[in-house]
């Protein structure tokens, strides 16, 4: 469907992600004769019978093999890396598969989608999923595609969800490919933008799935495929996203053994990716508060039961549950973000709004807060003769990486993009709704630089967020030696 011709541009792209060849092997000469030597005392018996040949050609392969073999372990923590043949058909169908997937990008980019509307985009990941040999189930919670690509060879099975729904914002990155497409979005015309990346986790994605494809025939075990709609959230009075799909059994037949996702992030370069074991995007929460009190003249308050005032009262309180109730090392965010009320200057209003957010990670910190949030609005309600309502809505859990499954990939990482090009990350306390994933299954969830070298953007969720391309190449590279990696190893190396 497209052309396999790399454009020069994302060779060097592949080249610099792919970071040295493997080195040949250096064993110094006194060094190999030692091995040889003792590797060929066992078989002294052996050397009377067999043509001297032979056993000069057996004593050789060791001696040549073993101290590859320990070269690996130190450098893997025990662990062999994918074979430099293997390696090199992996790498020729990375660069061959490279300017399918941006050109992939680039349609979705053009074509941005709201949550659980992402009907295209979700035809366009079917389309090529088919074309790949996979099968295909469509329609999982609501627009969501699945797609499980079986390998020759027995093995485990591992997950790979990428998110594909945009953000209502108007872009303005200046690239040739943005977005001008606009809609309704609660009673609003807005642009619509792929302001978060999506765009490139999707791509990125459908690249491995082409290069793993390619190599079915020798592909140690089953990798499934997760398209997953409205991970920014469904729209009102709807449900969807990652939860949903776990409640329609994405994960079933076959149930992974791990799953895997990555992240544009704008402040990591292109050929950069972030590493974090452990807490890695926070639980997010959302709570709506009315207060009710009495309307009277501004002139007159005393006739008032003043829900502006109680209201101030609230939102300073609340920060209280921070500084007072969580250990100080305990990370928590309360933020109010909405403050309505009232309808003209001289008149107290009878009742105001609040919206706000709270972020954690630890659950028994996330029910403290709700608690506290119920026993400050009690108290200061009571003191005021007001009353209140208080809808607090539990989102996505924290997105934990699993510590032992992140230990086995840094190497992995490594070995595909070099020692320097993976950073430690810092947790975030941004929200991701891959936790519902990555409470039911071993995760690792990694960032991906997107912002070209020497280049600018703005950050996630705003006008002036800008991608680059080559962080295609990057993603697909590092999320197929991750998947190979585990298939090949198991769960349990």
């Amino acid at each position: 469907m497209h052309s396999r011709r790399q454009p020069p541009e994302a060779a060097s792209t592949l080249r610099a992600a792919r970071g040295p060849a493997p080195s040949s092997n250096t064993q110094p000469g006194a060094a190999r004769q030692a091995v040889a030597a003792e590797a060929g005392r066992p078989w002294a018996a052996a050397k009377r019978a067999l043509p001297s040949l032979l056993v000069a050609m057996l004593a050789f392969a060791l001696a040549t093999a073993l101290p590859g073999v320990a070269r690996a372990q130190a450098e893997g923590g025990g662990a062999v890396g994918i074979a430099s043949d293997l390696r090199a058909r992996l790498d020729a169908a990375l660069e061959n598969e490279a300017p399918a997937a941006v050109a992939l990008r680039h349609r979705i980019h053009t074509h941005p989608e709201l949550s659980n509307r992402e009907t295209e985009t979700a035809a366009l990941v079917a389309e090529e999923l088919r074309r790949l040999g996979l099968e295909v189930e469509t329609g999982v919670a609501h627009t969501g595609v699945v797609g499980v690509l079986r390998g020759g060879r027995p093995g485990p099975v591992v997950a790979v969800r990428a998110d594909m729904d945009a953000l209502p914002v108007t872009e303005q990155s200046g690239q040739p490919f943005a977005s001008t497409v606009r809609t309704t979005f609660l009673g609003q015309e807005v642009g619509v933008a792929h302001a978060c990346g999506h765009d490139v986790h999707t791509s990125a994605a459908l690249g491995v799935a082409a290069v793993l494809a390619a190599l079915r025939d020798e592909l140690p075990g089953t990798v499934k495929f997760l398209f997953q709609p409205a991970e920014e959230g469904p729209p009102a009075g709807e449900r969807g996203g990652a939860e949903l799909m776990m409640e329609e059994g994405a994960l079933d037949d076959p149930w992974p053994e791990a799953i895997f996702a990555l992240h544009s992030m704008p402040d990591l370069e292109v050929g950069q990716v972030g590493w974090i074991a452990g807490p890695n995007f926070a639980a997010v929460d959302q709570f709506v508060i009315r207060l009710h009190g009495k309307q009277a003249h501004g002139a007159a308050p005393e006739r008032s039961v003043d829900p502006i005032v109680l209201g101030s009262q609230v939102v300073l309180a609340l920060q209280t549950i921070a500084s007072r109730n969580v250990p100080p090392l305990e990370p928590v965010v309360v933020t109010v973000g909405i403050f309505r009320g009232g309808e003209r200057y001289n008149i107290i209003p009878g009742s105001v709004h609040l919206e706000g957010t709270v972020r954690t990670y630890d659950a028994g910190v996330r029910r403290l807060v709700e608690r506290r949030m119920r026993e400050i609005l009690d108290g200061l309600t009571a003191s005021a003769g007001a009353t209140y309502e208080l809808e607090y809505k539990g989102n996505a859990p924290a997105t934990i990486n699993d510590p032992n499954l992140a230990a086995r990939v840094r190497p992995w990482l490594v070995e595909a993009l070099g020692a320097g090009s993976v950073i430690d990350a810092e947790p975030l306390l941004a929200g991701e709704d891959f936790a519902y994933f990555t409470d039911q299954v071993p995760g690792f969830y990694f960032r991906l630089g997107v912002r070209q070298p020497g280049g600018e953007s703005g950050g996630l969720h705003t006008p002036t967020f800008r991608a680059d391309d080559g962080a295609v190449a990057v993603g697909t590279r590092a999320m197929t030696y991750l998947v190979w990696d585990y298939l090949e190893r198991g769960p349990g190396d």
